[in-house]
């Protein structure tokens, strides 16, 4: 099972490849991140060819291609699921849509054998942040609520409650670069196609793949005129 992986939803623009050998019991990863503002039409492509070149795979063994749905950067959630759509149209495959902020929430439980609350933000401009809450629940990655965008003070008051949390996304960084004792800020990350690819798989198995026609991305606001670093 190939899974060909695309996240330009932010500064950072990524490709990944994920193979999947069910007999074996084991993945493995090739994977191209670059943190270039303005960059990811001219980088995206050439990414996907060294990924694919890399793993000696050709297009037509990839079984879909999964890309970061957003939220995030208007220029950037276009450019992904453009490119997603022409190559799954190209190549006769099904595209997977994945959450950005889920991408980065899997990123920071990566490494944490608890089942613990992380709380995903990222700059949505305009003083605010788009955000989400997920949970650990015995190694699978479970939402809590829906992807909002908010203030950064929302964010903070929904945390009260909480005890012991990550936080991961520039939105902290931006807005909320001093979090309380309880929280343990992840810094300086950004969402990858190598954790866009990781979740897409499970969504692939389960029939969660779309024609590359319906693949979209998710604004969540409708003010998508502000100037993007994109």
């Amino acid at each position: 099972m190939k899974i060909l992986a695309i996240e330009t939803a932010t500064e950072a623009c990524s490709a990944a490849l994920l193979s999947s050998h069910e007999a074996q019991g084991s993945q493995s990863i090739k994977l191209r991140f670059q943190l270039a503002p303005r960059e990811h039409t001219r980088l995206v492509l050439p990414m996907l060819d060294e990924v694919l070149s890399e793993a000696k795979t050709e297009l037509a063994d990839v079984d879909a291609i999964a890309f970061g749905r957003g939220p995030g950067a208007f220029t950037g959630l276009r450019i992904a699921a453009g490119i997603a759509q022409g190559i799954a149209l190209a190549a006769d495959i099904p595209v997977i849509a994945v959450s950005t902020l889920a991408a980065l929430a899997q990123q920071a439980l990566k490494d944490s054998g608890s089942d613990q609350s992380v709380f995903v933000a990222l700059d949505a401009r305009m003083n605010e942040v788009y955000w989400a809450e997920f949970v650990n629940h015995q190694g699978i990655l479970k939402a809590q609520g829906t992807e909002q965008v908010t203030t950064p003070e929302v964010l903070k008051a929904s945390i009260k409650a909480k005890n012991k949390v990550l936080a991961i996304g520039n939105g902290w960084e931006t807005y909320l670069p001093e979090p309380t004792k309880d929280i343990t800020l992840i810094k300086n990350a950004y969402p990858s196609a190598e954790y866009i690819a990781q979740l897409a798989l499970p969504l692939f198995l389960s029939g969660k793949s779309v024609p590359p026609e319906d693949a979209q991305p998710i604004y969540i606001r409708d003010k998508v005129a502000k100037k993007s670093k994109i």
